[in-house]
């Protein structure tokens, strides 16, 4: 009983954590249904939602596992802040491992404005500002042999042909987009790409929580093997 509250705890907190930022609301409940699937299938598993990593707490972090390099952060009020935060199992140390953080991104207005009769607008900016969020996240999980990030984009300027798509292919180092890529490929894991669902048609919540939940189902799997399931249950 005393788990299933934390659970309850859990999901209210990440409505006010997104609800509070104005974010999709299709989003957050695809969220409370993945923490639901995990807790029922992931007996005893505990969960942590955060809205946000602190660059200041990356980069100590970062300092730790590669104690050779040099990192550096300017502001410590400075963040990473993903649509649908860091979703993560919790070890019995008290230490988060990261099985999901998520995004959603609408961009382009350009099909109505044309149906009213006006002329389109240049297009935006949306992905560029989630490149950062990625270069910050998959720098932050180097050491690790998955990448559980996932993005969702739809509007017409990600319609199928867009030169939009190539910036997102971009930033997914070139890998095919709306196919997940949860697992480092290449010699000695060199590209850890991250997964980009992206489309016209606006994505539904059967459809958000269908991938979330086989990211995060497989990332715990992944810590379990890497980790010992006795260190999380």
């Amino acid at each position: 009983m005393a788990h299933k509250q934390q659970l309850r705890n859990l999901h209210r907190k990440m409505v006010l954590n997104m609800t509070s930022r104005k974010q999709e609301n299709v989003l957050t409940r695809a969220l409370e249904r993945v923490c639901i699937s995990l807790e029922e299938e992931f007996e005893g598993i505990q969960l942590q939602h955060e809205p946000q990593w602190f660059l200041c707490d990356v980069v100590k972090r970062l300092r730790n596992i590669f104690p050779e390099e040099e990192f550096v952060y300017m502001s410590k009020r400075s963040s990473m802040r993903p649509d649908g935060g860091i979703l993560s199992i919790v070890s019995k140390e008290g230490i988060p491992y990261p099985i999901l953080i998520s995004e959603k991104k609408n961009q382009g207005t350009n099909d109505i404005r044309l149906l009213e009769g006006k002329k389109e607008q240049a297009k935006g900016n949306a992905i560029e500002r989630l490149g950062k969020n990625v270069i910050g996240f998959r720098t932050t999980m180097l050491d690790e042999g998955i990448f559980p990030f996932v993005c969702f984009g739809d509007g017409c300027d990600f319609a199928e042909g867009s030169s939009i798509l190539d910036r997102v292919v971009t930033i997914a180092e070139f890998g095919e987009l709306n196919k997940e890529h949860l697992h480092k490929t290449g010699a000695d894991g060199a590209f850890d790409r991250g997964t980009f669902y992206f489309r016209a048609a606006e994505w539904t919540e059967d459809e958000m929580y269908e991938r979330l939940y086989s990211i995060a189902q497989k990332s715990v799997f992944y810590f379990f093997s890497k980790y010992d399931k006795d260190n999380f249950i």
